[in-house]
């Protein structure tokens, strides 16, 4: 146990409280799920030991600078002396946030996770400063199956996703990136990720149909089954289309959700195939008052609930669909007023718009999914 304490000291650094809160940290009763949310200047720190026989720990620091740790830490020592306790811990997912962070001691953590049984990591509202060193030859990679970010930045620019890829193992399943400063990446310097079958690049309205050829990097996602881009400023699900076929990408499930898509097509534009892997696609919340052109000829499911749609689609407008969903357009709903020029509201059932506020930003709910069983 004395071990299992000074290693977590190793973590505390990487992580808003409550003011009806009167502790930092909350162990539940099953000890199943802590939080630690340390807001003062001068944090407890030791208060997080608690958290030791967690399997689900969540540890926050109120957007302290964690540089002052790096005098407490051997960015050198050889952490294999370690290797059995550190597998001992319990802990399957791991949330760090709010916090400034040099790059160094998020490496020292990662080589002390590297020994753990954790398979989920989510890093969220940090400020990453300096350049990660490269792996050493004896440093074990991180044994990932899920890592999602979320309005981290790093000093490094482009090149983030190589440096942090490096201390990951190739087997990583799943990969979020959310309100990222940086959403395209240095493609020539990231290595393919083999086993990934979902990645969300939800929340980065930025992105566009041009940026998401750039953070695709051709052919680095060969696996992929899910894809996810509610809200990243897709226009058209032609453009999507077109920039998938660029980036060699072959989803079988397709989110354009929360993206103001038009319905048309440049005339101008080259037509674009879909790839036949597809069968999932879901337009839903995309303001849409027709059924747009370009959509694949052959859909398993397609999804175009909460639009402006006014009226029923025609057979000739809609490809070969086993499960169609249009709950909450106006023309399901008697009373509903027909979208017009200059109202933002209009023709949005009041369900609709309540889901919309609920949610929040369209990753949020998806992003507290899951559930509690590890493998």
């Amino acid at each position: 146990m004395e071990r299992a304490s000074c290693l977590l000291l190793l973590l505390l650094p990487l992580v808003h409280v409550s003011a009806t809160t009167p502790e930092p940290c909350e162990l539940d009763d099953e000890d199943f799920r802590c939080v630690c949310n340390f807001s003062e200047p001068q944090p407890d720190w030791s208060e997080a030991f608690q958290c030791v026989s967690a399997v689900e720990v969540e540890i926050r620091a109120g957007g302290l600078n964690l540089e002052p740790f790096l005098k407490r830490v051997d960015a050198d020592a050889d952490l294999r002396q370690y290797a059995d306790t550190v597998k001992a811990l319990r802990v399957r997912r791991l949330t760090v946030g709010a916090a400034q962070v040099p790059a160094q001691l998020l490496v020292v953590a990662l080589r002390v996770l590297a020994y753990s049984r954790l398979k989920e990591l989510t890093l969220e509202d940090l400020k990453i400063t300096g350049t990660m060193p490269p792996l050493p030859l004896e440093a074990t990679g991180l044994a990932l199956s899920s890592l999602r970010l979320r309005n981290v930045s790093w000093a490094t620019g482009r090149s983030w996703l190589a440096e942090l890829q490096q201390w990951l193992k190739p087997g990583l399943k799943v990969l979020s990136i959310a309100q990222a400063h940086s959403p395209a990446f240095s493609c020539e310097q990231v290595r393919a990720f083999p086993a990934l079958t979902s990645l969300d690049l939800s929340d980065n309205p930025g992105l566009g149909e041009r940026g998401l050829i750039a953070a695709l990097c051709p052919h680095k996602f060969p696996a992929i089954q899910n894809l996810a881009l509610r809200n990243t400023g897709m226009e058209t699900p032609t453009g999507v289309c077109a920039a998938l076929a660029a980036a060699g990408v072959q989803p079988h499930s397709l989110d354009l959700s929360h993206n103001s898509l038009r319905a048309t097509v440049n005339p101008s534009a080259p037509r674009c195939m879909w790839s036949s892997a597809l069968n999932s696609l879901n337009l839903s919340f995309a303001g849409l008052e027709q059924v747009p052109k370009g959509l694949p000829a052959k859909l398993r499911v397609l999804d175009l609930s909460c639009n402006r749609l006014n009226r029923a689609p025609q057979p000739d407008e809609l490809p070969e669909v086993d499960n169609l969903t249009l709950d909450g357009n106006p023309f399901l709903v008697p009373g509903t007023a027909l979208p017009h020029e200059g109202s933002m509201n209009s023709g949005v059932v009041p369900a609709c718009a309540r889901s919309t506020l609920s949610v929040g930003v369209s990753g949020t709910l998806v992003l507290l999914q899951g559930a509690r069983g590890f493998a």
